[in-house]
């Protein structure tokens, strides 16, 4: 396996996969009821968009002691997401289809995020 030299945080894959789910809460928020635009909407879009956030601040932090801190509060914040998601799907705001698609994406990404913790820890 050849390893990939990261210049940024733009080529780590976590924070892609999370640039790119969150871009689809925000398309798939859109259509949500405009009662819940301060409500739903706005916790689900805060919960994702927090994912690559952290990230990003780990990355700009000093020790990978700080990286790892941040990348555990990304993993939560995509726990959070699923929860809002389940919610969302009870209500009916999205469909069956899209409620699967995201989890399995956001569960994809919670273990990418738990080999990378791992993987700094041994260091």
């Amino acid at each position: 396996m050849v390893k990939k030299k990261i210049n940024s945080f733009e080529d780590l894959e976590i924070w892609q996969l999370s640039h790119k789910l969150a871009f689809n809460i925000y398309k798939v928020t859109s259509r949500f009821p405009r009662t819940e635009i301060y409500g739903l909407i706005s916790q689900i879009r805060r919960a994702a968009v927090s994912i690559p956030s952290n990230i990003v601040e780990g990355y700009y932090r000093n020790t990978t002691k700080e990286l790892v801190q941040f990348l555990f509060r990304a993993r939560g914040s995509c726990g959070e997401v699923i929860c809002q998601l389940v919610l969302a799907y009870d209500l009916e705001y999205i469909t069956s289809e899209e409620y699967k698609k995201l989890r399995s994406d956001y569960e994809v990404l919670i273990r990418k995020v738990t080999v990378m913790i791992k993987s700094l820890r041994r260091y």
